[in-house]
């Protein structure tokens, strides 16, 4: 029986790969949204201390390395394509290129686990731009839920956690504050899905898995007006909190927001929140993110087959249970927009 998909697509944010990408980057990032140019140009200067590269499309492309085999391996013989929200390659251009090699109906597995506007919404719209813009010959492309409480991403983060955890020597390992972060969004945004209650989810997920009963949520990479109320507590306004009021001496901090070590990760918390730590006297071990973990690679097959199996098996941790393979209509409202890099 032929497959009812033919294809499946990479979708990700996209990110520069050199400094003359770096304000095109951003200006595409930043259209229609209440950012001050003043911002951008200060976000412009977190890529130019890494000579204007972001590591997602690399990593992007590395996880299409360990995609397209682990596919195979499992009779899944579908062409594997990669397009991005705001940098090459352009989402629109890849549809152009599944419509030009005969695909008709595709999957799309975006590098989000959480619901958000930015984090699901919105690449359903970036979706339905590219196949208006590339017209009827346009494949269909349908999104593989989202996998927040997936076994294939709660295990994965726990064992960089640990890995984190046994780098700091005994008995101040057992003391260590676990902080989870992720990127931060208007209450208004936040108020319109289930993001928070999804990382609180997750997060006490991974730290049930690694005998921690110590952990805190928090946020990052804020961007939006100072009049706009965004989710609290700020990172760097926490592990200070921590040291200065709690004493605490150890923290593993978590990206567990973020699939791929991208700028508001090697920035954002290896130069920030790292000089922050040192400046105090706050010993921070950062965890890795999941990136292209075997067992991460390969839960997204697994989303895959569930798509192609009568009676898949909906693989899901904790109380909440899998997520839907299609939001509802009011869910994720594209209210008080943000930047991510």
């Amino acid at each position: 029986m032929p497959l009812p998909y033919d294809a499946l697509l990479l979708l990700s944010f996209g990110g520069p790969e050199g400094v003359d990408d770096v304000l095109p980057f951003l200006e595409n990032v930043l259209r229609g949204k209440r950012v001050p140019r003043e911002r951008m140009l200060e976000v412009a200067e977190h890529y130019y201390l890494f000579d204007g590269v972001s590591p997602i499309n690399e990593q992007n492309r590395a996880l299409l390395a360990s995609l397209i085999p682990e596919l195979a391996s499992h009779g899944i013989n579908m062409p594997v394509y990669w397009g991005n929200r705001n940098w090459h390659p352009m989402l629109t251009d890849t549809v152009r290129q599944m419509a030009e090699d005969g695909v008709s109906r595709a999957l799309a597995f975006a590098t989000s686990a959480f619901a958000s506007y930015s984090g699901c919404r919105q690449y359903l719209e970036d979706i339905e731009r590219a196949r208006a813009e590339v017209g009827p010959t346009a494949p269909e492309i349908d999104k593989l839920r989202l996998f927040h409480n997936h076994p294939g991403f709660i295990e994965p983060m726990s064992q960089r956690v640990r890995e984190a955890l046994d780098s700091i020597h005994e008995p101040a390992r057992s003391a260590a504050r676990l902080v989870f972060t992720a990127h931060s969004l208007p209450l208004t945004m936040a108020n319109a899905c289930t993001y928070v209650t999804q990382l609180q989810d997750a997060c006490r997920l991974v730290a049930e898995r690694v005998g921690c009963s110590g952990w805190d949520l928090v946020y990052q990479s804020r961007s939006g007006p100072p009049d706009q109320p965004w989710l609290e507590p700020d990172v760097c306004d926490h592990l200070r909190s921590l040291r200065e009021e709690r004493g605490c001496t150890d923290v593993v901090l978590i990206p567990i927001g973020f699939l791929s070590e991208h700028m508001e990760v090697v920035y954002d918390l290896d130069v920030e929140a790292a000089g922050l730590c040192e400046r105090i006297g706050l010993n921070l071990v950062r965890s890795s993110v999941v990136g292209r973990h075997p067992r991460f690679v390969a839960m997204i097959r697994e989303l895959v087959q569930e798509r192609l199996e009568d009676n898949p098996r909906r693989l899901a941790l904790g109380h909440l249970g899998a997520a839907p393979d299609a939001c509802s209509p009011d869910c994720c409202k594209p209210i008080g927009r943000t930047i991510s890099t």
